[in-house]
């Protein structure tokens, strides 16, 4: 009895250990191959769930190879982002198919004069730097989602249409679909998809129960959908569910196909 139970102590700490040094990988650089180069620029938004990873899995059901590169820190801007020694090495190392990049969560939900100021020229400067370095490269606006109560009293300011989810949402819509054709980039529509999924089926929570703003595992996986929609330039179907529910993973795939292939122009897809 013993034994057993301390064997049951190891292979939880050993998992515990397993489970932390995944959550570390916040940089890195996928070796080359001939796999797709995806670069993702950005924060927890990103890394909660290990959304990239999923969002190779679903590839690799179209046979569609993937590598997904990863310069993420928790909380950080665009502004921070430039002032990051290991995403302006690779960036300047080039190779890239695509760079996938957002902002803190809630900078571009404030007023347009305030995005205009802290949020343009830095998205600016990062996609300079990225086709500087990768010449073809296609750089993805990962539009964010608002937060589940409106943006966090923390960050809150007298700018009264991000306090509630809607209202966050329209901002976020704005400033990363302008960012994407001031730049000549395209835009992921998620917070888009993200708002239909919160009208639509209110049963699914897209929002970590912790915080209300972390995406939870359907969260990130309607995410990795969307993006993967926007690379595709169309709707997919795929038989990896991430651990969900069948029906939820097969709507929520639904759900973001749909977003890409109604909005091609819009988030500026050349048909």
């Amino acid at each position: 009895m013993r034994i057993t139970f301390k064997l049951f102590i190891i292979s939880i700490l050993l998992a515990t250990v397993s489970q932390a040094q995944a959550a570390t990988i916040k940089k890195q650089r996928a070796a080359e191959s001939d796999s797709i180069q995806v670069l993702f620029i950005g924060n927890s938004f990103t890394f909660y769930n290990d959304m990239p990873e999923m969002m190779r899995r679903l590839a690799s059901t179209l046979n569609l190879k993937i590598a997904p590169s990863r310069s993420l820190k928790g909380g950080q801007t665009f502004e921070g982002h430039l002032m990051d020694p290991f995403l302006l090495g690779i960036l300047k190392d080039g190779g890239f198919d695509y760079v996938v990049m957002h902002d803190a969560s809630h900078r571009p939900s404030y007023s347009t004069k305030d995005v205009m100021r802290d949020v343009y020229p830095y998205a600016h400067k990062i996609d300079s730097l990225a086709k500087a370095g990768s010449p073809n490269v296609k750089t993805i606006y990962y539009m964010t989602w608002g937060h589940k109560d409106g943006i966090r009293a923390a960050k809150r300011t007298d700018y009264p249409l991000n306090h509630t989810y809607h209202g966050m949402q329209q901002r976020l819509n704005t400033s990363y679909l302008e960012m994407a054709h001031d730049n000549g980039g395209i835009c992921a529509p998620v917070g888009m998809a993200w708002e239909r999924v919160v009208n639509e089926r209110p049963d699914i929570d897209l929002f970590s129960a912790k915080d209300r703003y972390h995406p939870s595992k359907e969260g990130s996986y309607l995410a990795a959908c969307t993006i993967l929609s926007t690379i595709l330039g169309k709707p997919f179907v795929s038989p990896y569910y991430a651990g969900l529910p069948e029906e939820v993973a097969l709507y929520l795939q639904k759900t973001a196909g749909e977003t890409v292939a109604d909005n091609l122009a819009l988030i500026g897809i050349k048909q």
